[in-house]
């Protein structure tokens, strides 16, 4: 019979890596900026599109609907968002027809505009849909921004804004890019910007 972990030893260490994780200057550096990216893009009438895979999938969807929901206060303007992950028929047409890696650049292609901000979530860093889109994006003259783990991966680059999580551990990535979305959403509710025009 194998041993099992000690839960509360196994807890407090997970938990205690989690925040290191967040204690991380880059990981706050990072958070700034794309709060900055955001209330650019709010101020502009942008739209903001998120799509990943797996997790980052539903954590596009989540922060989509976090911004476009949560952020709602009396005279501000309410920020334009839109998940790529969410709209499964177009997904599979994409990848049935053309190919798995174009399902997101297709849909960036189509609705994307110069300004506009492209935000790519990626455990790895190198999902080849996440980098074909961020690829689309720039080329659209778009804004990208990255949340990835594992050393930034192929991602980094193609990024004008970027938090890497320092972890190659897939869930401690992931609990860190929810708790970062959720404190992005959480500061632009309660952040006071001069009310609309």
């Amino acid at each position: 019979m194998t041993a099992k972990p000690d839960l509360p030893r196994y807890v407090h260490r997970y938990l205690g890596e989690i925040r290191a994780a967040l204690q991380d200057e880059y990981i706050q550096d990072g958070i700034a900026r794309v709060a900055e990216e955001l209330l650019r893009a709010r101020t502009e009438g942008r739209t903001i599109f998120f799509f990943g895979n797996g997790g980052s999938a539903a954590t596009a969807s989540h922060m989509a609907q976090d911004l476009a929901k949560l952020t709602i206060v009396a005279d501000r303007v309410r920020f334009r968002t839109h998940s790529l992950s969410d709209h499964m028929p177009l997904i599979l047409a994409w990848a049935n027809d053309a190919n798995f890696s174009e399902i997101y650049a297709e849909q960036i292609k189509g609705q994307g505009r110069p300004g506009d901000v492209a935000i790519g979530i990626s455990g790895s860093g190198n999902s080849p849909n996440v980098l074909r889109a961020l690829e689309e994006a720039r080329r659209l003259g778009m804004r990208t921004v990255g949340l990835i783990g594992t050393g930034g991966g192929k991602m980094k680059a193609l990024c004008d804004v970027s938090v890497v999580v320092p972890s190659s551990n897939m869930q401690h990535i992931e609990d860190l890019h929810h708790i970062m979305l959720h404190l992005l959403a959480a500061y632009l509710r309660d952040e006071a910007p001069p009310p609309a025009v």
